[in-house]
């Protein structure tokens, strides 16, 4: 065969090699479209070459063409689909009773795959016990909150990340430092990477965080971050708090989910956005695959039962990783949430302006007893 008709198996196996290996499940659609532009030049040309002997011959090759390139395309991109596996086979620091009698790194280190780690911060370095992701890609990476503590010589934050992060062009990798939500013990790190080079730190407050997302339509829309072969989907989750967002990794199935949903204490700011942000979510994880939730936080131990608030000690903790059935009963429990306090296997619904304003009403109601039982019994005792 010569010009145009030169094709053959071989070709087309070099032809595919730099789509395959650059391939992933976000670029499936535009692979598998090169791939039927392919198999479209090569049934045509075997056909050229077929039609001068028998037009049948040309027909069957197609069909049997077409029948193996199918069956061979569905499973490559169930293939393609799967997460990269990982590990959560680790004991998280769960602090001590005394800490200063007990000393401990204030951070800890898992590596879940080899371009995805897990930090927490020791109890006793602060009672919030933060967890704190790294996505590293390609071209940058991605770090999902600071944290609760600021000091770098007790908590060293950004000398950790900075270890991690592999090199590019003899320099770091570039980083992105976003935030699930504004509150302080999630962006308490921030001033650590203020001077760090090839580092950008999302705004917190909601108009920064909408502008640096493009974030049109808040709280609809979801905006991806491209960090070179590895896409991070930014979902609206507000509820908790006006600003707050999750985040989907594609490269590992999981949801990062804040304190949007964790093994703890949910507290609600607004039941309504927090069903409507727990509808966005299931929605849009319906047809991607999810292998765990991982949350901003445990407050819950193995049994279920909530730590004392500002406990510096978590013995027998409940496990990090949440599930898909954990996501979906959500918007049922908010949909039934009485407004002050509801108890799960998993996780505890709670709104605590709603159940401080009881306690007020409930501690002048027992006042005004009192000052009316005081004034009956004086006057009991003057007649």
């Amino acid at each position: 065969m010569t010009g145009g008709r030169d094709f053959t198996l071989k070709n087309v196996s070099q032809a595919l090699r730099p789509s395959v290996a650059g391939s992933s499940s976000k670029n499936t659609v535009s692979f598998l479209s090169e791939w039927m532009k392919l198999f479209s030049t090569a049934t045509r040309v075997s056909c050229e070459l077929l039609s001068s002997r028998r037009n049948s011959l040309c027909v069957t090759w197609k069909v049997a063409t077409g029948m193996a390139l199918s069956a061979f395309l569905l499973t490559a991109t169930l293939a393609w689909s799967q997460p990269v596996p990982g590990s959560l086979d680790v004991h998280w620091n769960e602090g001590a009773s005394d800490c200063s009698a007990t000393p401990q790194d204030p951070l800890q280190v898992h590596k879940y795959e080899p371009q995805t780690f897990i930090l927490r911060q020791s109890p006793c370095a602060d009672f919030e016990a933060n967890f704190i992701y790294l996505l590293i890609g390609s071209d940058k990476a991605l770090l999902i909150d600071t944290g609760a503590v600021a000091d770098p010589k007790a908590m060293p934050l950004a000398k950790t990340i900075v270890e991690l992060l592999p090199d590019k062009d003899h320099k770091k990798l570039p980083l992105l430092v976003a935030h699930t939500h504004r509150h302080l013990d999630h962006r308490a790190g921030d001033p650590q990477f203020a001077s760090l080079p090839s580092t950008q730190v999302v705004p917190f407050d909601l108009e920064g965080l909408r502008a640096f997302f493009g974030f049109t339509n808040w709280p609809n829309g979801i905006v991806g971050i491209d960090l070179g072969g590895r896409t991070v989907d930014v979902i609206p989750t507000p509820g908790h708090n006006e600003t707050h967002v999750a985040f989907y990794d594609d490269r590992t199935g999981i949801l990062f989910s804040g304190d949007f949903l964790l093994p703890g204490r949910l507290l609600i700011e607004d039941a309504g956005a927090y069903r409507e942000s727990a509808l966005r979510v299931v929605d849009f994880l319906k047809a991607r695959p999810l292998t765990h939730i991982l949350g901003g936080h445990i407050e819950l131990n193995a049994a279920g039962r909530a730590y004392r608030f500002g406990s510096h000690s978590h013995p027998s903790e409940h496990r990090l990783e949440l599930a898909r059935a954990d996501l979906t009963a959500l918007p049922t429990a908010l949909e039934r949430f009485n407004g002050f306090y509801a108890r799960y296997p998993n996780y505890i619904l709670t709104n605590p302006i709603h159940n401080l304003v009881a306690l007020a009403i409930i501690a002048v109601a027992v006042l005004i007893f009192i000052a009316w039982g005081v004034r009956r019994l004086l006057r009991r005792r003057r007649g």
